[in-house]
């Protein structure tokens, strides 16, 4: 009877190991692209407390996510929305990009931005 409760302990600590080790994943974007992708430019952005972007546009589809803070990010024709930390978004390639301000008044916007490129296109156009 001893040896079997040694085993059945043993099988349990090797199952509570293994589960402990499992890979989880969060889906954060889906998105169909109208892009040849042939390289990517990635770069990590610190926007300061409050600081605005100026109106723009992307020459090449840009997938981001936000490292720490929150944006107010609105594209052309659609509504503005809030975006936090672990967010992911999308800006299309040429459409305007109205708002992606920080929303803090206190304190940095870090995120990160995944320019995928056909060429050696821009990574962004201002517009005003």
């Amino acid at each position: 009877m001893k040896p079997l409760i040694i085993v059945i302990l043993m099988l349990n600590t090797v199952v509570m190991t293994a589960q402990q080790k499992t890979i989880s994943r969060k889906e954060l974007l889906k998105t169909a692209l109208d892009q040849n992708v042939k390289s990517t430019e990635i770069q990590e952005i610190t926007m300061a407390a409050g600081q605005g972007a100026p109106e723009h546009l992307h020459p090449c589809p840009v997938v981001g996510i936000i490292n720490s803070g929150e944006v107010i990010f609105q594209i052309e024709g659609q509504e503005k929305v809030l975006l936090h930390e672990g967010d992911a978004f999308y800006e299309p390639k040429n459409v305007k990009i109205l708002h992606f301000d920080n929303a803090s008044a206190e304190k940095p916007l870090v995120f990160t931005a995944i320019y995928l490129k056909e060429g050696n296109e821009d990574n962004i156009k201002f517009i005003k």
